[in-house]
């Protein structure tokens, strides 16, 4: 992870993609949720629990890059396959690769697992 991404965006930059990533999340967890209540069939269930699975990967910043990629492979699907207006699916897909290709920001499970550490070398002398 830590070759995708230089750094992780700390301050404001990080705290807007953790607004960029929760709502994208949120919004493809709860759109997945209330499709699941209606009563699909397996296949289309399959799809809507990996949407749920990618949402929660995304808003909690675990596997940023493919999560993003992820993200808009599903609402370029829905897209396709979707009857009505699909622009919100552009949006959400339009996320999706801008989050893969920034990074997931400093408030992340990635910046915790794969960011850059900080070894303090204490002199014995002292």
């Amino acid at each position: 992870m830590r070759r995708l991404f230089s750094n992780f965006a700390r301050g404001w930059p990080g705290v807007g993609l953790l607004f960029l990533r929760v709502v994208a999340g949120a919004g493809l967890v709860s759109h997945a949720f209330l499709r699941l209540e209606t009563g699909l069939l397996l296949r289309s269930a399959t799809i809507e629990v990996l949407a749920i699975a990618v949402g929660l990967s995304l808003v909690a910043g675990f596997w940023t890059p493919v999560a993003g990629v992820l993200v808009m492979l599903l609402a370029v699907w829905d897209s396709l396959t979707q009857a009505g207006n699909s622009w919100a699916n552009v949006l959400l897909a339009t996320i999706g690769v801008a989050l893969a290709l920034i990074g997931p920001g400093a408030f992340s499970v990635d910046a915790r697992r794969f960011g850059w550490k900080r070894i303090d070398i204490q002199d014995r002398d002292a």
